[in-house]
């Protein structure tokens, strides 16, 4: 009983240690698992260190509904003086055989993609991240209005050690 005490003791200092270099990370979910062209999902970080830089991770998770290898998503990174950059970027999302990439065991799988890598968040005040999708299929002109299996969308900033 008593080396397991420690054993969870050790188990929890190791986590808290791993995550000293998390900044900021939050979730959002998608109802339903269907995520929609329209829906632009925000994510607001307002108190961050002004010293350190910093790399920035889009974070999503998919069920086996999920039907593309690769996932296009917009971003746009508006900084706390207005100044926006937008993004179109393509992620890999399952390997040439068909097996996801990602972490995690049974049907959900979670990737931490690169976002912005080696930035510094100089300018005090909010800093707003907007991430949507921009899904298509092969040879045709309209996007998917409706994307299945995303089930969560998240930002997650760490600082570089």
């Amino acid at each position: 009983m008593r080396n397991i005490f420690f054993l969870l003791i050790g188990a929890s200092f190791l986590m808290v240690s791993c995550q000293d270099n998390l900044s900021y990370s939050e979730f959002r979910s998608i109802d339903n698992e269907k995520w929609y062209a329209n829906t632009i999902l925000e994510f607001e970080i307002a108190e961050i260190d002004t010293v350190k830089s910093h790399n920035v991770f889009i974070t999503l998770r998919n069920d086996q509904t999920f039907e593309f290898s690769n996932l296009f998503l917009i971003t746009e990174f508006e900084k706390p003086n207005g100044k926006t950059t937008r993004d179109t970027l393509e992620y890999l999302m399952a390997k040439p055989n068909g097996e996801w990439l990602g972490t995690g065991h049974g049907s959900i799988k979670e990737n931490k993609l690169w976002y912005k890598e080696n930035i510094d968040f100089k300018d005090s005040g909010v800093y707003r991240i907007r991430v949507s999708h921009a899904m298509r299929k092969n040879g045709e002109r309209n996007g998917i209005k409706m994307l299945q299996g995303i089930t969560d969308v998240g930002v997650q900033v760490e600082k570089i050690q």
